[in-house]
């Protein structure tokens, strides 16, 4: 493709992304100086559309670009560098004040990316990990028994009743969980098991329940944790005429409502820095009218998170690789610079 068919390709998507309306060669000729009658812009979109990257919707309808025409656009976009670092301020701003536990990071982060980029967001937490215990409480609930809740750093709650026995009430429960808290903060649900039976020596008269409970942890040290999903903006997507058809919104609706498909998704390319999927590329029905950008953000420790924006096909390209490509750093960061969450934030 030459240099000119080229500034009339981005001229009309540029225009398309903004106006959602076919483009016709008027339009090109009056809003974008290229020095080019509209005889001659016509002629060329002619020969973009031969080449697959218009589509006409309507025989008397101005060009829509199609996939292909996105895909080279992102390609340019992404050789040329033209991702701005004007978020950076807006997205530090976001992240001021006291640092948030991991969940509370990535839920943060999804709605900061869908404000800033007006689409759908998803953040998923670095995987490759062992989620490490934050609060263990007892709750009685009924003779004979308790509630174990488990509360993990990476928002992850395990729950189930054991034995307990009946000296043990609602106070004495409340002291051994503050203990348990203090002695496995900090620790893996592998590692709980160890530590509770240490603990027996000090708690001879918890002891049965204590070895209930470090049975309980033994159970669980290979259950897979359910990954948590943050999702940010999934209203927006209803305000693009892409989405005026419900069922085509019902679909879409109903991937983002199952988490754990739209994590595996999102995830799909998470080794590389960034990835662009448009329309069909994704292989995936329900999304083929909508492009998919991912980045990547790292901890100290070498795992790699994923941050993403789902929206319709003629999305601000340029605006959303600026904001992932900033919120990965801010993350990053925040994840790797002392390895766990301070206070308050340093000053930069």
């Amino acid at each position: 493709m030459d240099e000119r068919k080229y500034r009339i390709l981005q001229a009309i998507i540029d225009d398309y992304i903004l106006t959602a309306e076919p483009v016709g060669s008027r339009t090109i000729s009056r809003k974008y100086d290229m020095g080019l009658s509209s005889a001659t812009i016509r002629n060329e979109m002619s020969d973009l559309e031969e080449l697959g990257y218009l589509d006409q919707p309507h025989v008397s309808a101005g060009r829509i670009p199609s996939a292909k025409a996105y895909r080279l656009y992102v390609d340019q976009l992404l050789e040329s560098g033209q991702l701005k670092s004007d978020d950076e301020a807006s997205v530090r701003a976001y992240f001021a004040g006291r640092a948030r536990q991991m969940e509370d990071v990535i839920d943060h982060a999804a709605q900061v990316i869908s404000n800033m980029t007006n689409y759908l967001a998803v953040v998923l937490p670095p995987s490759g990990r062992q989620p490490l215990i934050r609060t263990v409480q007892l709750v009685p609930v009924g003779p004979g028994s308790a509630l174990v809740l488990v509360v993990t750093d990476s928002g992850i709650i395990r729950d189930t009743v054991i034995p307990c026995p009946g000296q043990l009430d609602h106070d004495s429960l409340y002291a051994i969980s503050r203990q348990l808290t203090e002695e496995l903060e900090g620790h893996s649900i592998e590692e709980a098991a160890a530590i509770i039976s240490g603990m027996t020596g000090r708690l001879h008269e918890s002891a049965r329940f204590l070895a209930s409970l470090s049975d309980y942890f033994d159970a669980h040290t290979d259950a897979k944790p359910r990954r948590h999903v943050a999702v940010g903006g999934t209203s927006k997507m209803l305000t693009y005429p892409e989405y005026s058809d419900m069922e085509k919104v019902r679909g879409l609706l109903s991937l983002v409502e199952t988490r754990d498909r739209l994590a595996a998704i999102v995830a799909q390319h998470g080794d590389v820095a960034f990835t662009v999927r448009i329309g069909p590329e994704s292989g995936i029905p329900e999304m083929s009218d909508c492009s998919i950008v991912t980045a990547t953000y790292s901890t100290r420790a070498g795992e790699q998170g994923t941050i993403g924006v789902i929206g319709p096909t003629r999305m601000r390209y340029s605006r959303v690789l600026s904001v992932l490509g900033t919120m990965g750093q801010q993350l990053s960061e925040l994840f790797g610079a002392a390895g766990e969450f301070p206070e308050e934030e340093s000053e930069r």
